[in-house]
C-alpha cells in the first residue's frame, strides 16, 4: 500500500482573482490533490505524500500568484480532520449523504453513509453532486454498472441503492479501495465488486458507465469508455469545468456517443451521453 501519510498544503489566496478559483482547484486536482477545505482567504489542499511535488506546486504559484506552506498529516489524524469539517449534504429529496456520526435524514429517498477518510467523494463537490443529480433520472434497475475512479464508492453505492444488479467499482489508489470496501459494508451493499486498477478492461460492456475523474484521464480513455458502454447504454463523465464542456462533447461525439444533457454546479459539470 502507498504511504499512509498525507500532505496538507495551506495556500494563501490573496493574489487570486475570484473568477480563477474553479480553474485553480482543477489545476490542483490535476496534480493529484484530492481534498480541499476553503477558508476566508486561504485554501487547504490535501495530497498523498507519495504524490506531492513541491516544484510543480511552486510553478503553479507563479501562474496564480500564491504562496504556500505545507505539513505532514499522519493517517490517524486525517479522520479527525475530516470529521471536524464533514457536514451532511442532500441532492434535493433524492439522496442524502452523511457520516456515521450524523443523525439520519428525515425525508430523503436514499440515504448514504460515507466515511471519506483520505478518499475524494462526499457529494459536496460540484462534480459528485452533479453526477448524483443525473443518476436521479437514470434507470439502474437490474442493470450492470461500472464506476471508474470510485474514490469513496459513493456513486457505486448509490447505483446499487437504485437497483443495479451488479456494480464494478475500480480505483488506482489502494487507500480508496479500502475506504470503498468499508463504506460498502456500512451501507449493507452486496452487489458491488471493487478492484484496484489503473486501466480499463474492454472485454465487458455495461448498461451504465460513470467516470467522475478529470479531463486528462477522460481524454485518454474516451475510446475505451465507448467500448465498455453497451449500445443504448448511458455514460456519465465528470470532474470537468464548465469551460471543458464543449471540447468534451465534441470528443465523445466523435468516439460514437450521442450527447444528451449537462448538469452544472459551482462551475463544474457532469455530462450524460447515449452509446
Amino acid at each position: 500500500m502507498k504511504d499512509s501519510k498525507y500532505i496538507e498544503v495551506d495556500i494563501s489566496l490573496k493574489g487570486l482573482q475570484e473568477d480563477q478559483s474553479d480553474i485553480f482547484v482543477a489545476e490542483l486536482a490535476g496534480l493529484g490533490y484530492d481534498g480541499f477545505q476553503e477558508e476566508s482567504d486561504s485554501l487547504k489542499a490535501y495530497i498523498a505524500a507519495d504524490n506531492f511535488d513541491e516544484e510543480a506546486l511552486a510553478e503553479l504559484g507563479k501562474t496564480y500568484q500564491f504562496t504556500f506552506t505545507y505539513s505532514v498529516i499522519e493517517k490517524q489524524n486525517w479522520n479527525i480532520l475530516w470529521e471536524s469539517n464533514f457536514s451532511p449534504m442532500q441532492v434535493e429529496n433524492f439522496v442524502g449523504v452523511r457520516a456515521g456520526f450524523h443523525p439520519p435524514f428525515e425525508e430523503v429517498e436514499y440515504e448514504l453513509i460515507i466515511t471519506p477518510k483520505m478518499s475524494f467523494g462526499t457529494g459536496h463537490h460540484g462534480t459528485t453532486y452533479s453526477v448524483m443529480k443525473l443518476m436521479q433520472h437514470i434507470d439502474c434497475k437490474n442493470k450492470q454498472v461500472f464506476d471508474f475512479g470510485t474514490g469513496t464508492g459513493i456513486l457505486a453505492i448509490l447505483a446499487e441503492k437504485l437497483g443495479a444488479a451488479n456494480v464494478l467499482a475500480i480505483d488506482n489508489d489502494p487507500w480508496c479501495i479500502e475506504n470503498t470496501e468499508e463504506n460498502i459494508k456500512v451501507n449493507q451493499c452486496t452487489n458491488i465488486q471493487v478492484e484496484l486498477a489503473d486501466q480499463l478492461k474492454t472485454d465487458t460492456a455495461y448498461h451504465v458507465v460513470i467516470a467522475n475523474i478529470n479531463r486528462h484521464i477522460l481524454e485518454q480513455n474516451a475510446s475505451a469508455l465507448f467500448m465498455i458502454t453497451q449500445t443504448g447504454g448511458i455514460l456519465i463523465i465528470s470532474g470537468l469545468l464548465k469551460s471543458d464542456e464543449e471540447d468534451m462533447v465534441k470528443l465523445f461525439n466523435k468516439k460514437g456517443f450521442q450527447y444528451l444533457k449537462t448538469q452544472e454546479k459551482d462551475g463544474w459539470v457532469a455530462i450524460q451521453f447515449l452509446a
